[in-house]
């Protein structure tokens, strides 16, 4: 009878003192905590056989399963998405409180970040992630992605220049995010039409994800004006209350006390310039309890 490579308990033990580190590279790639566990299963599958003690640096091992199983989910979703109702907006996330500690973990994983990354092709959004937020060298990145070092240092300068001038202008502090969500929430409680011209930029973009499956705007709004008149009129019959959405504060919209949206807003010189509703139901299972996120 042959015995096993290794214990699999060994084997559970070593994906498990990952495990958040893994989704957190799958979540950033993806976007989607739901298609960030199915990786996860697949990483699983294929780490539980594989030779351990074959396996110099477990992290990195695992870190490289997980990435090369995300690029080829991306390229599907990428797919998805052409035929999505609506904009596509990230799945949101109810995170830890260690999450907002860490401020680069934070920025990489705020909605706006998301949609930045949005634009970079799967290649480099990979390289982006694993060197940018994770710190990785580049030959470990290359054997990720299936590419030479030299030119996994081309890619990652490109998708740097790219999400430079892509994303928010300055740090944004949690204090004056939640000053100006405050503010937001107060002008949209009472009606106040002229407070919420007030806190949102001129220029501010609402973008609406419903999925084709609830009511959400199908067109990105422009405007503060636009955007302000539409948001006086959300209110009848519901409450917002502040919430922890992807390391930083976010609003969270109820109807008859059933969770109906996510609005996470990306902050400029303390106005709002963009808000990101989330309403598709089928993104919203993730707010039901914390999800920890690591580097």
């Amino acid at each position: 009878m042959t015995e096993p490579a290794q214990s699999p308990d060994a084997a559970t033990e070593a994906f498990l003192a990952h495990r958040n580190l893994l989704f957190t590279v799958a979540y950033e790639m993806l976007g989607s905590a739901a298609d960030a566990e199915d990786v996860l299963q697949e990483t699983w599958l294929r780490w539980a056989s594989v030779d351990l003690a074959e396996v110099e640096h477990q992290r990195a091992y695992l870190v490289r399963i997980t990435t090369r199983q995300a690029l080829g989910r991306l390229r599907t979703l990428g797919r998805r998405k052409e035929s999505y109702v609506g904009p596509w907006l990230p799945e949101p996330l109810l995170t830890t409180a260690d999450v907002a500690e860490d401020v680069e973990l934070a920025d990489s994983v705020s909605m706006a970040m998301l949609l930045v990354l949005e634009t970079l092709t799967p290649t480099e959004r990979a390289v982006f992630v694993l060197r940018e937020v994770f710190d990785l060298g580049y030959e470990e990145i290359a054997d990720a992605v299936g590419k030479n070092p030299a030119a996994v240092r081309q890619i990652a300068h490109r998708a740097r220049s790219h999400v430079a001038a892509r994303r928010p202008r300055g740090p944004v502090s949690r204090d004056e995010t939640r000053d100006a969500l405050t503010a937001f929430q107060r002008a949209v409680e009472t009606g106040d039409l002229q407070g919420l011209l007030d806190i949102l930029a001129p220029d501010v973009v609402l973008l609406g994800d419903g999925g084709g499956i609830v009511q959400a705007v199908l067109k990105p709004l422009v405007g503060a004006d636009r955007v302000a008149r539409v948001l006086t009129r959300v209110q009848s019959e519901a409450s917002l209350e502040l919430a922890q959405v992807n390391g930083h504060p976010a609003l969270v919209l109820r109807r008859g006390g059933e969770l109906d949206t996510v609005l996470a807003a990306r902050i400029d010189d303390g106005l709002i310039t963009g808000l990101y509703a989330v309403r598709n139901p089928e993104k919203l299972s993730r707010m039901a309890q914390e999800t920890a996120l690591r580097r």
